[in-house]
This record gives C-alpha cells, structure tokens and sequence, in this order.
C-alpha cells in the first residue's frame, strides 16, 4: 500500500479523498492554486504545496507543476478525483514516466473510452447496445447530411472527445445541421483541443441511467448497480440517486451484465462508469465511458456501502478486489442534491462571496454532507460552482426523498446564493415523486418555476 498520496484537485472531491487516505493510514499531500491557500484541503492535508496562480492552466491543469510537487513531497501515487486532470492520458503517461502511480486507468485505456466514437465501436464488438449513429467520425459537413440522411432526423451532433455537455448540438432539421455541426466543433476544439466529430440519433424523452464499475489489474470486474442522473440542466447533472425508480429487476442484471462486459473489454482497472440512456419501450444504449470517479459516487456508496475511493486506491496498489458479486446488495434508497453557488433567478450565474454564516445538515441518521466550504470561507469566481453534496438514504425512495427535504430545510448559508431552493422545488414536483421524468424534465419545468423564484 502507499505511504503517501497526492491529490492533484480542490474542493470536496480533495477533501473526501484525503478523508479516505487518512482512515487507511495513508500520509497525504494537497495541491493548491493560490486563490486555494485557505482552502480546506489545503489544511486537512499533512503537506500543501502552491502549484500555481488562479487560472487552471497555470495550477489544477499544470502537468509539470503537479509531477514537480509529487517528486519534491516523494508522494508514490496521484489522485486526480474528477475534472481537471482526471480523464487527460498525457498526464497519466507523465505520471508513468516518473514512477508514480496513477490512481485511474492505464493512458491507453482513458485514449479509447475518452474517444466516444472508438468506444462505441469497441461496445459493438463487446455485444453492448448502442444508440444507432454514424459509422466511425464525421469528417465534414457533407458526411454529417449523408449520416443525418440515413439516421433520420432529430440526430445529435457529438464531440469524439467531448465531455461535461460540451460539443453536443440537437439538430431536428436538415437546415439546423451545417450551423450546429460548425458550432459544436469549434466548441469542442476550445475544451479539449479535438473537433473530432460522430452522430447518434436522437433518444428523447429518456433517462439518463449509469452503472459503477469497479476493475482491478488481475481481471476481476464488478458492477455496484445503477443510479439515475436524469435530472439535468444544460446536460449538467442536479440530482441523483440510487436505484433507479423505473428500472426492473431484470433491467438491472441485463444493464449492468453489458457494464462489466464492456469494462471488461476495455481491459478497465480502477472505478469507472459506463452511462446509457433508457428509452420508454424498456430498451437501453450505451453512450459513454467515465474513466474516473464521478460526482454522483456517493449514492452507491449509500446503497451499496462500499467506499469507492478506498476500492480505487487498493485497486492502484496492486490488490486484488476483495468484493464479489454476490457481496454487492442494493439496500434501501440514496438521494444526492449538488448544491451550487449559483443564482437561479439570474439564469443560474455563479454567486462568488464570503460565506458569512454556514449551519450544514449534517445531523440524523442517514444524512452526508460532502464539501470543502466553511463559515468564512470566500467562494472565488475561478472554478466550478458545486460548493457541496448533500446525500441522504432511507429504507425506501419515499423516506429518501424526505430526509432530504430535512436537510435542505436545516441547509442554511449566507453571503451567497445557492440552488437550495430549486433543489426543493424538484423535491416537491408531484412528477418527481412519482418518479416520472426524463433528461428534459428540468428544462420543461424551469420556464414555469423561474416566475414563482
């Protein structure tokens, strides 16, 4: 096992992970920009090194900065969490080049799932559904007519190398297809420095549903079941939980029978996430691969009471999974809000301050609180929003969704504006409760909500 890790991210994702090292006895190193000096996990850590200014590119994205302060701090291993640096394979080869574990998948492996027209070919051959589309990349915009032509309108758009919502266009009409297909390219060239593009036909009205996956470097894959991000906005995951209310038992095993079939062709070694889309007739399609921990993880922890960080740290280190199949067991119902510093009455825009009075809803059983925020604490306008995870779990769906009414009523932060009260609102949604929803639900409701806010 590794002396010391370090991890190579801010906020509540370094926090939750330098929780985790510290309960396995694992020494830990915090990097951080300098907006981050007080940050939270610059203060849990055992060491803290400044890796850079404001901008991403000169500390969270700066390669050789991270790599400088692994060797300075002799750390054996890096953590990336999500975001950043997490899914980049140039990285995770650097890392490999210095010696240093890598806590993620192989860089050849995060290449092929990253590329989401590779990956779906390697689905294919490894009995995956997927969603019907282009066969391989779009070159230009007169193979995107003839692919648009034979798939039949509303096709999407999509980036090989996109992610995070970003180089997708819907298109439900030859005349939208040259000025969304221009657009999502150039979108995508900006954020990943790829403008690689395929199509898929467009599924509506389904649900956004994923597996976890856990794989270690001796060939033993496990699923730990299936959460439901449908729930988004502008592609942005709000809510989560674990298990899906719509999917069956039988469902289940079929679904995550193709997660592990295509972790297991992927040759996968550490936790990721395979996500398909549900359609109303009971049909599912692959779409992607996350090549990292997600956001969401603590719903399945929740119900499944697995830590997914310390798995993926053993996984790192060489050690064979411990868990079976058989051991996984879907007990009760997770619920995950993301809370944002954001502003929903001005269209969501991000609320940087000074947080002058925090009480979390920590308390009663069930109730997880996973952030990096604390009276005090000034919110700067250089990084995500998501400034916390409120995660409860209840016997059923039912107790789930009021725990977590409870919590966002005892939620009380100053100085800033939150979604708290959207959260709220989808709580109470007589759809939501019932469990009918789909991946446009939020984007029906919000022109509705936005006159009551």
């Amino acid at each position: 096992m590794f002396e010391k890790i370090l991890i190579a991210n801010r906020g509540e994702i370094a926090v939750r992970i330098i929780r985790a090292c510290r309960e396995m006895g694992i020494k830990t190193v915090a990097v951080f920009s300098e907006p981050d000096r007080e940050a939270l996990h610059a203060q849990l850590a055992d060491e803290a090194i400044c890796i850079g200014s404001a901008k991403p590119a000169d500390s969270y994205n700066n390669m050789a900065n991270i790599i400088t302060a692994a060797v300075e701090t002799k750390a054996e291993a890096i953590h990336p969490g999500f975001g950043f640096l997490s899914e980049n394979s140039t990285f995770a080869a650097m890392c490999e080049e210095c010696h240093i574990k890598f806590i993620g998948p192989k860089p050849g492996v995060i290449d092929l799932m990253g590329n989401k027209s590779n990956a779906r070919t390697m689905m294919i051959q490894a009995n995956v559904p997927v969603i019907p589309g282009s066969d391989g990349v779009v070159k230009d915009i007169d193979e995107a007519y003839n692919a648009a032509e034979a798939l039949g309108y509303p096709v999407m758009v999509k980036a090989s190398a996109g992610g995070g919502g970003k180089g997708i266009r819907i298109v439900r009409k030859k005349e939208e297809l040259a000025g969304a297909f221009e657009a999502a390219k150039s979108e995508t060239k900006a954020a990943f420095g790829d403008d690689t593009m395929y199509m898929e036909k467009l599924i509506e009205n389904a649900r956004h549903i994923e597996v976890q996956i856990l794989g270690d470097e001796h060939g033993n894959v496990i699923h730990l079941g299936e959460r439901d991000c449908s729930l988004q906005r502008k592609n942005q995951k709000v809510l989560e939980e674990s298990p899906s209310p719509v999917i069956t038992e039988e469902i289940r095993k079929e679904m995550c029978a193709a997660a592990v079939r295509a972790a297991k062709a992927a040759g996968y070694q550490s936790a990721g996430t395979i996500e398909f889309l549900y359609d109303r007739s009971g049909k599912f399609y692959f779409m992607e691969m996350n090549t990292r921990v997600q956001v969401e993880h603590p719903v399945t922890e929740m119900v499944t009471n697995v830590d997914i960080i310390k798995e993926q740290i053993r996984i790192a280190a060489g050690e064979k999974l411990e868990l079976r199949q058989e051991d996984i067991e879907l007990r009760g119902h997770a619920i995950e809000c993301r809370i944002n510093a954001e502003n929903p009455k001005r269209n969501f825009a991000p609320c940087p301050g000074l947080i002058d009075y925090l009480m979390l809803p920590s308390g009663g059983l069930g109730v997880r609180v996973d952030t990096a925020v604390y009276e005090g604490y000034e919110i700067t306008p250089f990084y995500d929003s998501m400034i916390a995870k409120v995660i409860v779990h209840g016997k059923d769906r039912a107790e789930a969704i009021a725990k977590m009414r409870r919590a966002l009523y005892e939620f009380i932060i100053s100085g800033i504006d939150t979604n708290i009260e959207f959260q709220n609102r989808i709580l109470h949604d007589k759809d939501y409760l019932k469990g009918e929803f789909d991946t446009s639900f939020l984007e029906r409701r919000l022109a509705d909500w936005k006159k009551e806010m």
